[in-house]
């Protein structure tokens, strides 16, 4: 039996006896690790948040929360310091006492060379106790906007982390392993039981947690199940509770099926395409002498041949917003005429393509995942036959997310699919992974190995700029050189569907990171 057909006989061999406490969550895809600082991915993240905690959150709104840390603010005397003050009487799930030093370990941590992390720590020099329950952060130069990178900054508890011998940061993209790859020792809501990746992990209720509040939902049934059709038949059946991963064409059919509820809402995250710069041919073309995508008019070509509204209309089911810009309208620097994308012109495509030297085209390797973001496959299914269309011919790879995310790390594709979400809610977050050059703790992301050393200096810019009119404008330059250039190639801004039964609510959150904390159950 598969491991799939082993999950869902396991919950429903449960099914019969499952309290109303007990949530069976499924997704399309598993946390790619459970050590908090290796991945910078959401799905690792929303499922770290409910065994780990950070010092700050943020709620459906996008507004900050206390969460480790109760308050934080700039030192009186030095702007260029960050205090905060920590929450008292918080145990890890081990009894462990937290304390300041627990969170000058974690911030070194993410901060460190094999983290993923480490971008939204850049500005920082020092982490520094100045007693048990507060923590001072160095930055640079006055670092206005530090708490906002903090959000998915896991805090680990550091005797256990030395005991274990994961001091050192997991590095993913290497297939490097460590004892927190697979074993939890959190201050969150639910401690880990078990854990077969891809298959099924459980976590119970942290009956020590701090919080004031105990959640509805005691114990989570975690089941990642790819396959889009077996995950909603096992929604219908009554084998799980909830799919936070809906396929945009079952939308319309559950909201009309007795028993099961849809929760909509737009995403904080961005699906575009990237690709390869740089003079050396692509490893994948035919062209064996040049580069066809640092060509600026093979790029604008590309543009004009991709159609937007026909994806959002026929591939999404009308659950996309066409964009532009590789920015979604939550974050700071988003604007209307940033957003705007030109509409499909063949004719011109085809002149820009002749122009470029490649009037018979090329052929590439499209890199897709196909079970992280909405559609992801399919969508890049219709961008392959749009392109052919141009002279393009594109040869679709399609890999689970755990197999496509280092190939964009380790910058070993040609032309790829990604979704980026911001969780800071600032452009400097996607500039920082997406566009900056890829090194030190800059461009983790940049598959493409885009590289302009004077957008570079502007990006580094933006974390230690304290005149917002000043930095807005920088921003705005920013953007008008990634969208002139085409640095990547913006489709759409995800629109999210949870489906589950009628009895419980779940709202959409911005950054598709849901709590089942915050889950209620019908009176």
């Amino acid at each position: 039996m598969t491991h799939l057909g082993l999950a869902l006989l396991s919950t429903t061999m449960i099914a019969g006896a499952t309290s109303a406490e007990t949530i069976r969550w499924a997704r399309g895809s598993d946390a790619l690790t459970l050590d908090p600082h290796s991945q910078n991915q959401g799905v690792t993240h929303n499922f770290a948040h409910h065994i780990y905690e950070t010092l700050v959150d943020r709620d459906v709104e996008g507004t900050l929360q206390p969460r480790l840390a109760t308050e934080w603010s700039l030192k009186e005397d030095d702007p260029t310091v960050w205090v905060f003050k920590l929450r008292e009487g918080v145990t890890f799930h081990d009894g462990a006492e937290f304390t300041a030093e627990d969170v000058v370990f974690s911030l070194d941590r993410a901060r460190s060379e094999a983290s993923n992390m480490r971008q939204l720590h850049v500005e920082v020099t020092e982490v520094r106790a100045v007693d048990d329950y507060t923590v001072e952060v160095q930055t640079t130069g006055p670092s206005p906007l530090y708490p906002d990178n903090l959000t998915n900054t896991f805090i680990m508890d550091k005797d256990w982390s030395e005991a274990n011998d994961v001091v050192e940061v997991q590095d993913y993209a290497a297939g490097a392993d460590n004892y927190a790859v697979r074993n939890t020792n959190g201050t969150g809501p639910y401690i880990l039981q078990s854990r077969e990746v891809d298959v099924r992990s459980v976590m119970t209720l942290n009956e020590n947690h701090w919080a004031e509040d105990t959640p509805a939902v005691t114990e989570i049934i975690y089941l990642p199940i790819a396959d889009n059709a077996t995950r909603i038949a096992a929604l219908l059946s009554g084998e799980v509770d909830l799919v936070q991963d809906v396929p945009v064409q079952d939308i319309d059919r559950l909201q009309g099926t007795g028993g099961v509820k849809i929760e909509t809402g737009p995403e904080n995250r961005v699906i575009y395409f990237g690709y390869r710069f740089g003079e050396e041919p692509l490893a994948s073309s035919n062209v064996t002498d040049a580069n066809p995508f640092n060509d600026p008019r093979v790029r604008e070509a590309m543009e004009l041949a991709v159609d937007r509204d026909a994806i959002a209309q026929v591939v999404m089911r009308g659950q996309a917003i066409p964009t532009g810009v590789a920015n979604p309208p939550f974050v700071a620097g988003w604007t209307e005429e940033l957003d705007a994308y030109p509409a499909v012109d063949l004719d011109r495509a085809q002149k820009l393509m002749a122009e470029a030297g490649y009037e018979d085209g090329f052929t590439v390797t499209l890199d897709t995942p196909n079970n992280r973001y909405v559609n992801d496959e399919a969508i890049s299914q219709a961008v392959v036959a749009m392109l052919g269309r141009i002279g393009i011919n594109v040869t679709l790879a399609s890999r689970p997310v755990a197999q496509h995310s280092p190939l964009v790390t380790n910058n070993q594709t040609d032309f790829y699919l990604l979704g980026w979400g911001v969780p800071t809610f600032d452009s400097a977050y996607v500039f920082n992974d997406l566009v900056h050059t890829k090194e030190g703790s800059y461009g983790a992301y940049n598959g493409g190995l885009f590289s302009d050393p004077e957008l570079d200096a502007k990006i580094q810019s933006l974390g230690t700029e304290i005149d917002m009119e000043a930095r807005d404008a920088t921003v705005a330059e920013i953007w008008e050189t990634v969208k002139s250039e085409r640095v990547l190639l913006p489709i759409h801004n995800q629109v999210l569907a949870y489906a589950m039964r009628d009895d419980i609510t779940l709202p959409v959150h911005p950054e598709n990171q849901p709590l089942l904390t915050g889950l209620t159950f019908a009176e």
